[in-house]
């Protein structure tokens, strides 16, 4: 099967995931670029039931530790020493042993990390995208430290996330290897449908 025959976007078909019924265990991991919407997806398992897990919290974590503040640069340079000290799949390494049964994992941002997360059984990673003018004006309105306050400083921010370096941030790279892609363009609604139907072909 090609890669554009993998990647096909869920607003368009369901097929894909259908690999066991609900007895089956699921782990969604989520990856995408800056202000898409992926906390918003999580949220949508959350209410459908999944425990919810970000490697940016285990970065958090590290950063407070450490006497750090939580701005996107701090958390950037973190958990990319994290990657170089205990290998470029350390976050989810670190997140394996949270996994249950039914679960979100936010913010896979390293291809290592989704190799280390694709040995649970049951995980499948979605990207979600969408156009950076449109993030850029979701950053803006959730007003989070770190964003960027123009397009500019907003989209040198986002280079930081795909480094050439194997043990950094390659937010392309692992986008690239996404089982399915949310186009999050739309609305909130528009989103949760999406969701709805990538469980819906699991569950099948």
């Amino acid at each position: 099967m090609t890669d554009s025959a993998r990647k096909k976007t869920l607003s368009n078909a369901p097929g894909g995931l259908a690999t066991g019924g609900q007895g089956s265990p699921l782990i969604v991991g989520l990856t995408g670029p800056n202000a898409a919407g992926k906390g918003e997806a999580a949220a949508c398992l959350v209410r459908r039931g999944f425990a919810y897990h970000s490697l940016s919290d285990v970065v958090r974590e590290e950063a407070t530790a450490r006497g750090l503040t939580h701005e996107r640069e701090n958390l950037i340079a973190v958990g990319n020493q994290l990657r170089s000290a205990r290998g470029a799949g350390a976050l989810a390494t670190m997140v394996v042993p949270r996994l249950g049964h039914r679960d979100v994992v936010d913010s896979i941002r390293n291809p290592q990390e989704v190799a280390a997360l694709r040995q649970v059984r049951g995980f499948v990673l979605v990207g979600v995208t969408a156009p950076a003018w449109l993030r850029f004006e979701r950053a803006r309105a959730r007003g989070r430290v770190g964003d960027g306050e123009t397009r500019e400083e907003f989209s040198r921010r986002e280079e930081m996330e795909n480094s050439l370096s194997p043990d950094e941030q390659q937010l392309r790279a692992t986008l690239a290897l996404t089982d399915h892609l949310i186009e999050n363009s739309g609305t909130l609604a528009d989103l949760d449908a999406a969701i709805g139907r990538l469980l819906a072909a699991r569950e099948s």
